[in-house]
């Protein structure tokens, strides 16, 4: 892959009770928390090794069964499709956290090893404890006012093809090192994304292999790499992100393991736009060209332009769906959108 030369901003001395994640957050950029978690325990023990960072994980195992991904040695740790995209290159298990984290350490420096991934486990629910032990107290207003979903990633050395988020997120690297790769949402064209019917994890994935892209086959992936970054990460650092940024992640050692925050400012009554755009994909994309070019002007008018434009004319009670959206608006307008799809 050619050089990405842009490395991801750096902030150091970061405090998570006095971190400004709103205000990092609202200039929509990727940037490095150098150090902020390093004097947790679990980083404490990731530094004295694997088998340490194992043995201190498995006292909170709660004994519900995870779910992970297991890979064979060919796929290289990198979770994707089949050639033919009519299926995925690994199995998804049900098992005991403890028994994947044995086989992990187990099976550590065998080049024939199986991928192991256990990803966005939620700790209150799998590891009951966890969170008190490890988890960062932030102060900021917003993620007081919007407590964030806190999950723990954990596997062997492994990577997560490219794929984006629909919340902001603090990603905090505990144990071993990690690599991000990524790009602003403008660059999705240039990222090649998998079929939406079939993902790995939910979220739609780059078709492309960092490792050896083909860039007669994805041409557009040079420009991509001209706007992406790359965060470097070492045990104890966080990575902070807004919403739909693209970004590969990179397991880089034996074992690591990651906790992450994710959050979102929308209320709980508001609709994801991923519904939306399936909607779309049903309504408008096969219309001719003029006909979307009008509905275009029409969404920048009713939902990209300011929020209050389109009904600003009229009486605020005839408002309707144009004013404030709340949660009696919301599911008036979900009511008459089942009826309309329901037809």
């Amino acid at each position: 892959m050619p050089a990405i030369t842009r490395r991801t901003r750096v902030i150091e001395g970061a405090d998570a009770r006095s971190l400004p994640v709103a205000e990092l957050i609202a200039e929509g950029r990727p940037a490095i928390l150098r150090g902020i978690a390093r004097d947790l325990p679990l980083v404490a023990a990731g530094l004295q090794g694997a088998e340490s960072a194992i043995a201190w994980l498995k006292q909170f195992d709660g004994g519900r069964p995870v779910t992970a991904f297991v890979g064979e040695p060919a796929i290289g740790g990198r979770w994707g499709y089949q050639e033919d995209c009519t299926g995925l290159n690994f199995a998804r298990e049900r098992g005991a956290l403890s028994a994947y984290l044995d086989a992990i350490l187990a099976h550590m420096g065998d080049p024939q090893a199986q991928s192991v991934f256990i990803g966005s486990t939620d700790i209150d629910l799998y590891l009951p404890g966890l969170r008190a032990e490890t988890a960062l107290s932030f102060g900021d207003p917003q993620l007081v006012a919007h407590p964030p979903l806190v999950s723990i990633w954990i596997g062997n050395r492994t990577t997560t093809s490219a794929h984006y988020d629909m919340s902001n997120n603090i990603a905090v690297t505990m144990v071993g090192r990690r690599r991000f790769t990524l790009f602003p949402p403008d660059q999705v064209a240039n990222l090649y994304p998998g079929p939406l019917d079939l993902t790995p994890a939910g979220q739609v994935v780059s078709m492309v292999d960092f490792d050896a892209p083909d860039l007669a086959r994805h041409p557009g992936f040079a420009e991509a790499l001209a706007a992406a970054e790359v965060a470097e990460m070492e045990p104890g650092d966080a990575l902070i992100y807004p919403a739909l940024w693209w970004h590969q992640v990179e397991a880089l050692d034996g074992f690591n393991a990651m906790i992450n925050y994710w959050w979102n400012t929308s209320p709980r009554f508001i609709d994801t736009p991923q519904t939306t755009l399936l909607h779309a994909l049903l309504s408008l994309r096969d219309r001719p060209e003029h006909e979307k070019q009008g509905w275009k002007a029409l969404f920048d008018f009713y939902v990209f332009g300011d929020a209050e434009r389109g009904g600003a004319h009229l009486p605020e009670q005839a408002r309707g769906a144009l004013g404030v959206m709340d949660e009696m608006n919301a599911r008036r307008l979900r009511a008459q959108l089942l009826q309309r799809l329901n037809r």
